[in-house]
């Protein structure tokens, strides 16, 4: 149950970031928020590393580092998109559509990682579509 608590703090410091990066970006250019930000994310991993004691070396030629390198690649055009957006749209429309990850890496999931498909799942997916939908039209 320790993954919950993990995720409540993801959620709460999750929750300030676009509000932050809106605020930022009023001023700063979008790409400059995401260098600061993100380059905080970078040295805070790098620290993490180093205090676990762990060797990253052996992991980059690992039989599954294509899957992290392949994570770097998606995550980088999601966060540089999202950036974008916060700069250039309301948050309140923004958020939500990014939001759709969560369905969207969930149907992922199922189809890709054979994880059940069951009518909760599917009832959970439809409403956050709906609720996508009702948060983000203007």
């Amino acid at each position: 149950m320790r993954y919950l608590i993990w995720a409540v703090v993801a959620l709460l410091g999750y929750t300030l970031v676009p509000p932050l990066v809106k605020l930022a970006t009023a001023d700063i250019p979008n790409e400059v928020v995401l260098l600061i930000s993100n380059g905080m994310l970078v040295v805070a991993g790098i620290a993490i590393v180093v205090a676990s004691d762990i060797s990253v070396t052996p992991y980059l030629t690992h039989e599954r580092a294509i899957y992290a390198y392949g994570a770097g690649i998606a995550l980088t055009v999601g966060i540089v998109s999202y950036y974008r957006a916060l700069a250039a749209g309301p948050v309140s429309v923004v958020v939500p559509i990014f939001g759709m990850f969560i369905a969207t890496s969930s149907i992922l999931g199922i189809a890709v990682l054979d994880e059940p498909l069951t009518g909760r799942k599917v009832a959970g997916i439809g409403l956050a579509v709906a609720a996508v939908y009702l948060t983000s039209v203007e």
